[in-house]
């Protein structure tokens, strides 16, 4: 396995928390490697669709990964991104029942793909498997505990700099220009399914921001001139005059 599982992941990582793969030890990360099958994805390709029935999980390696639910009135959410180090589909690779959401690459993906039979296996022989994974389950329940109280106690502008922050933190790319690119293809639906909020107060808070000169905006592109600004609004600053 020659993918880099260090987990320096995006937004979406646990709190900050260590990925599950950095939650292992040497024993048990040589054999999930010597279990997996090192695979390459390609950027906008999915990895897991919603509702299919499959049975294997993915140790992510490099790359960025957009986790969406669709539902029934055809209304897609986008859940969290992944990054390296991350476990992914543990639920329905474990369990047996359908895929829960969809999985697509941002970016060229590289994952380590895992039957589950094989990882039941791995867990069986390193009891740090199996404690790793409920770490990185419990985790995420109190993420989401907190985004739902982040909803009632910030503003979705203050939701929405935080991201960018961490985003330009984790995946920005300083320019010819002296600014920072985000190097993810993200839409302004998916900036709103990443706060909780709705595209049309994304759109007008971006375009505040615009005028401002604080960022510049495309299709799927941002591109932040002024993270001071940014960070004033984290805090509870104005969003703009």
């Amino acid at each position: 396995m020659t993918a880099d599982l260090r987990g320096s992941g995006p937004f979406g990582h646990e709190s900050g928390r260590p990925p599950f793969w950095n939650l292992l030890d040497a024993a048990a990360q040589r054999t999930l490697r010597e279990a997996g099958k090192a695979t390459t994805f390609a950027a906008r390709e999915h990895l897991l669709r919603q509702d299919e029935f499959s049975d294997h999980l993915l140790v992510l390696g490099r790359g960025c990964v957009k986790v969406t639910t669709v539902a029934a009135a055809g209304y897609q959410a986008v859940l969290a991104l992944r990054g390296p180090g991350d476990l992914l589909g543990e639920q329905a690779g474990l369990d047996g029942g359908p895929r829960s959401a969809t999985l697509t690459a941002l970016v060229p993906v590289q994952a380590l793909v895992i039957r589950a039979e094989a990882f039941r296996a791995a867990a069986h022989d390193h009891p740090v498997i199996t404690s790793s994974v409920r770490q990185v389950l419990s985790a995420r329940l109190r993420d989401a505990d907190q985004q739902r109280t982040l909803v009632g106690a910030d503003s979705l502008a203050a939701r929405l700099a935080g991201l960018l922050l961490d985003l330009v933190a984790r995946h920005g790319r300083r320019n010819a220009s002296g600014v920072v690119d985000i190097g993810l293809p993200l839409s302004q639906d998916d900036f709103a399914g990443l706060v909780l909020g709705s595209r049309r107060t994304v759109s007008r808070v971006l375009e505040q921001w615009r005028a401002e000169g604080w960022v510049t905006t495309g299709r799927t592109q941002v591109t932040v001139h002024n993270a001071d600004a940014l960070k004033r609004v984290r805090e509870g600053g104005p969003a703009a005059r």
